[in-house]
C-alpha cells in the first residue's frame, strides 16, 4: 500500500492511500503552502526553499499528540537534514496507525462455494448453480464496508451519519485526537472503508465533516 504524506498550509501532517489529483506527488512539488511526498528525499526536495522555523512549527504541530505522545516540541533543529529526517520518521507512524486500522477492520466473509448439480436426464447437460449471495457485513447507508463494532471507526461513522454530521472539534473532543490525526483518518481510513466523506465549511461555523449516502 503506497502511502502519500501531506503538509498543509497549516503545517498540518496526514497520509492518503491514493494520490491526491491536486497534487503532484511524484515531483514532490510545494502546493497552496504546503508539500507532499512519498519518501524521506522527496520531503527533503519539497521543503528545500522553506526556511527553518516553519519545519519547527510542522514538528510542533505534531509533537506530543496522538500517535506522537512521545516527541517533545523543539525550539530549533540542529540542522536542516536533521529536521528532514526527524518529521520523516513520525510521519512513518501515521502509516502505521492506518496499517492497524486497516488490520482491525474484519475481512470480508468467505463466500460458500457453488454446489455441483447432477446432470439433466435429457441431454447430461449440468444445471446452472444458483448464484450465492454476498455475505459480507455491509453499511445500509452507504455500501461500504460496516466497521467493527467499537472500532475507531464505527465511532467516527457514527458522528458522520447525523443529520448535519460532525465538526473538527466534536471528533477531536470524542476521540481524544489533534487536527492532523483527523484529517489523516478522513483522507486514510474512511476512505479505505469506502466511505464518501463531504468536508465543508458553514459561513461562520467550524470545518465539518459528513458522510454521503
Amino acid at each position: 500500500m503506497t502511502k502519500f504524506y501531506i503538509i498543509d498550509a497549516d503545517n498540518c501532517l496526514s497520509i492518503e492511500t491514493e494520490a491526491p489529483a491536486s497534487i503532484d506527488v511524484l515531483a514532490a512539488r510545494p502546493f497552496a503552502g504546503g508539500a507532499s511526498f512519498t519518501s524521506q528525499q522527496e520531503l527533503a526536495t519539497a521543503t528545500e526553499d522553506w526556511p527553518a522555523s516553519r519545519l519547527v512549527e510542522v514538528w510542533n504541530s505534531f509533537a506530543g499528540a496522538p500517535p506522537f505522545g512521545d516527541l517533545k516540541e523543539v525550539r530549533r533543529f540542529t540542522d536542516r537534514k536533521s529536521a528532514v529526517a526527524r518529521i520523516w520518521n513520525a510521519a512513518q507512524r501515521l502509516g502505521e496507525d492506518l496499517e492497524k486500522e486497516a488490520a482491525a477492520t474484519p475481512a470480508p466473509a468467505a463466500k460458500p462455494k457453488k454446489a455441483k448439480t447432477a446432470p439433466t436426464a435429457a441431454k447430461g447437460a449440468p444445471a446452472k448453480a444458483k448464484a450465492t449471495k454476498d455475505t459480507t457485513a455491509k453499511d445500509a447507508a452507504t455500501g461500504a464496508k460496516a466497521p467493527r463494532d467499537g472500532s475507531k471507526t464505527a465511532q467516527v461513522v457514527a458522528m458522520l451519519q447525523r443529520k448535519n454530521g460532525a465538526t473538527l472539534a466534536e471528533i477531536m473532543e470524542k476521540m481524544g485526537w489533534q487536527r492532523h490525526t483527523v484529517r489523516g483518518f478522513m483522507a486514510g481510513a474512511m476512505k479505505k472503508a469506502g466511505y464518501n466523506v463531504e468536508s465543508f465549511k458553514p459561513e461562520g461555523g467550524d470545518r465539518t465533516y459528513r458522510i454521503n449516502a
